[in-house]
């Protein structure tokens, strides 16, 4: 065997299966090539379902990585179903796609990893996994491969969903008379009002697809060797500290492409228009972004008057309006005439590179949804966030965004909006003036955390090879294997 060879059977060799939805794809890939450049090898899993969006948004049915292994970075790609058609729509019945999930995927994946440990020509070192997965540990364990665990929100959310059973025991959670005062117990968590917690910690029936996920899914991380978080060490540090005392728990974030407003790897489920001309004409800070993301709904009501609001404000606005914004059924939720009546300070897109949008200087606000990504690339672009949280962790996020970095405001903080309410809070966002910006010294303290975390001696970079050493460390003591 020549020196290149052994190199090569000595790469940590992991399998990397993401949670189908675009908001945990997205770090997942990014994440599948920061592991590749220090040295992995990676074997990609995405479901056919959305291989086969991503593919069609692109005009492109080939290997999503294709372009990085040109550049020499081992990355091999495949699919599997998830036990419902390609066509399924999986937004619409979202129990079904989770029951599915729980009940189906997981064989094909055990199928699938078994396959790929005994034709692999090189050791197969561990599994990595979305944590909203509940069978990694006992795949893993079949498979004598080690179990990273990768966590795509906050940390903040993931010590919620681990002490649950505190929650249960403190009256807080999944009992008859749920307490609504505040919560003060969790470790490395100051305290939080019930009103902050995800949207199924609020809910009364606990019976749920979901909440058999979320059970069992925090189960089961309890039987991981690593856990990845795509946060960063200096904007949650008690949380993360308390993490770190209790499980081998690693904070890597942001995950972001390496130019940040343009990916190598195709990873948007719809066609992205590109606005960045039109953008180009409008003065610095005077544009407002609204995106509600990649899978969470609107109402009908709110749609509506929120578009009203827009009208009233006067503000000029991009707007990303998925085509099942509120429902695939409903293809155009728009009040009558909105379009022409703002047609002269208006784009209104399918879809859109939100990292490109967000970078541009004309861009002053984001009327969002919360969800994590889109919460780390306002922070990265310095953009002031006006909080529309719809569901599970963007209530926690927006907890974050509002009360602890005060880097937002709160749209309806779960009232009736109203298109009054609306006009006027989209004017004190984007009222702020460069001398005058309530938000300016905060965003520098926090870009400034996101920028140095990869930086030489920076904390994401430390916790990255301390997590690769931990881990070859732990494979030379599982596995017998010399990384």
């Amino acid at each position: 065997m020549t020196n290149s060879e052994k190199q090569h059977h000595q790469k940590p060799h992991a399998i990397f299966i993401p949670y189908p939805l675009q908001g945990h794809v997205i770090p997942a890939v990014h994440l599948a090539i920061k592991l590749a450049s220090q040295g992995f090898i990676i074997t990609f899993i995405n479901t056919h379902s959305i291989h086969h969006q991503t593919s069609k948004a692109h005009n492109n049915s080939d290997d999503i990585f294709a372009a990085i292994r040109d550049s020499g970075l081992d990355i091999r790609y495949t699919t599997l179903s998830d036990g419902l058609p390609v066509g399924f729509d999986r937004s619409l019945y979202h129990d079904q796609f989770m029951a599915s999930l729980l009940h189906v995927f997981s064989a094909h994946v055990e199928e699938a990893v078994g396959k790929i440990v005994k034709e692999s020509k090189e050791t197969v070192t561990c599994l990595i996994a979305d944590t909203f997965f509940v069978w990694p540990s006992a795949i893993a364990k079949k498979f004598g491969l080690l179990y990273v665990s990768f966590w795509t929100e906050p940390a903040l959310i993931f010590t919620l969903y681990y002490h649950l059973h505190l929650l249960r025991m403190n009256g807080h959670f999944a009992c008859q008379d749920v307490r609504e005062d505040p919560i003060d117990y969790i470790p490395g968590v100051k305290t939080i009002d019930p009103k902050d917690t995800m949207s199924y910690l609020q809910e009364s029936d606990t019976s749920s697809v979901c909440h058999q996920i979320i059970f069992s899914a925090f189960r089961d991380v309890r039987g991981a060797d690593f856990v990845l978080c795509n946060t960063v060490q200096e904007i949650e540090p008690e949380t993360i500290a308390a993490l770190e005392a209790k499980m081998p728990f690693y904070a890597i974030g942001p995950i972001f492409p390496s130019g940040f407003t343009k990916s190598a790897v195709a990873t948007s489920l719809w066609s992205e228009s590109d606005c960045t001309q039109w953008l180009d004409t409008k003065p610095e800070g005077s544009v407002l972004y609204i995106s509600f993301g990649s899978y969470a709904h609107v109402t009908k009501r709110d749609l509506v008057e929120i578009a009203n609001g827009l009208l009233l404000s006067n503000v000029t606005f991009v707007w990303v309006l998925r085509p099942d914004i509120v429902s695939s059924e409903d293809v155009d939720p728009l009040p009558v005439g909105f379009k022409e009546a703002v047609s002269d300070r208006s784009m209104i897109l399918t879809w859109c590179c939100q990292n490109q949008v967000l970078a541009h200087p004309a861009i002053g606000g984001f009327l969002t949804h919360c969800g994590w990504n889109s919460i780390l690339e306002s922070i990265w672009c310095k953009v002031p966030l006006l909080c529309f949280p719809l569901y599970t962790d963007q209530f926690t996020n927006r907890k974050l965004v509002v009360d602890d970095w005060k880097i937002g405001i709160n749209l309806s903080d779960r009232k009736v909006v109203t298109k009054k309410e609306v006009s006027e809070k989209i004017n004190r966002l984007m009222n702020g003036k460069s001398g005058n910006d309530p938000y300016r010294t905060k965003f520098i303290e926090l870009k400034k955390a996101l920028e140095n975390a990869w930086v030489a001696n920076g904390t994401s970079l430390k916790n990255m090879d301390s997590f690769i050493n931990g881990l070859k460390a732990k494979a030379q003591t599982h596995c017998g294997l010399v990384l």
